[in-house]
């Protein structure tokens, strides 16, 4: 019998943990249940926000995926994976936290409106530990979907610091645009603390020693993509020009409906 595909979903945000019933959110919560029922094998990873009620939602720790320290901008932080389930959609989120990034503060900016300083810090975070999670797993994925700006650092690593790693070697990776900004950009430091073993000074030659923005990250994201999804309306014109000119299948915005990216992967 032949084995499933597997679909690996990177995602900033899913409902119902975060509750504004926001486009992306949904679609983020629909795309892992409709590959499931057509026959894929799934796993979704997210950042426990501090606004995720554990006990509500019944999150637990995954003591076995726990507990390995990722170095950043020369500190130690402990990773910490998290489980639940959607039972309606009888599908598993992985939650990748950690007491200074995640677990104490809720989404990307505080009750007031202002992002958070370590943004930056908490996007390495996020795309570190979900690889890192991954490969711990010892899951091979055919794709990778990576969704709103904090997985946007999941594709550089995936080509770069993983590019060795069996799990991943022929993986494709789907870049998700949506129409979520951060608006404060990251620090002339970024490039230097997403740095890791594996990666060199010539790959992130496009942010070294800038302030780096959204449409920065995004552009970057799209150079290690190898394919990407218009996933939203009202996008970033100067991202989606650049996407448009990198020579990579697109898929165009036609709306909301996961046979869309099922027809857009099967093709890949």
């Amino acid at each position: 019998m032949k084995e499933p595909k597997r679909i690996l979903f990177i995602s900033q945000q899913i409902y119902p943990f975060l509750t504004e019933e926001d486009p992306i959110n949904m679609l983020n919560r629909q795309l892992p249940e409709f590959f499931q029922s057509h026959g894929y094998e799934t796993r979704t990873f997210m950042p426990k926000f501090g606004d995720i009620n554990e006990r509500r939602n019944q999150l637990h720790e995954v003591i076995r995926l726990s507990g390995q320290n990722l170095i950043i901008d020369d500190s130690d932080h402990p990773l910490l994976i998290k489980v639940t389930s959607i039972q309606t959609a009888r599908i598993q989120i992985y939650f990748i936290d950690n007491d200074d990034y995640f677990h104490r503060r809720k989404g990307i900016a505080d009750e007031h409106g202002t992002e958070y300083k370590d943004n930056d810090e908490r996007c390495i975070f996020f795309a570190r530990g979900a690889l890192e999670t991954v490969k711990k797993l010892r899951w091979t994925p055919d794709v990778i979907h990576c969704s709103g700006w904090m997985s946007a650092l999941a594709p550089l690593y995936l080509k770069k610091a993983f590019a060795d790693t069996p799990f991943f070697a022929n993986s494709k990776i789907v870049l998700a645009l949506d129409n979520h900004e951060y608006k404060t950009p990251f620090s002339t430091k970024f490039a230097q603390k997403m740095m890791v073993d594996g990666m060199i000074q010539n790959d992130i030659r496009s942010i070294a020693g800038f302030p780096v923005g959204y449409e920065e990250l995004m552009r970057l994201a799209i150079d290690y993509s190898d394919a990407i999804a218009m996933a939203a309306p009202n996008l970033n014109q100067r991202v989606v020009n650049y996407a448009e000119t990198s020579g990579k299948p697109i898929m165009k915005y036609q709306g909301e409906d996961p046979q869309l990216y099922y027809d857009f992967y099967n093709a890949l």
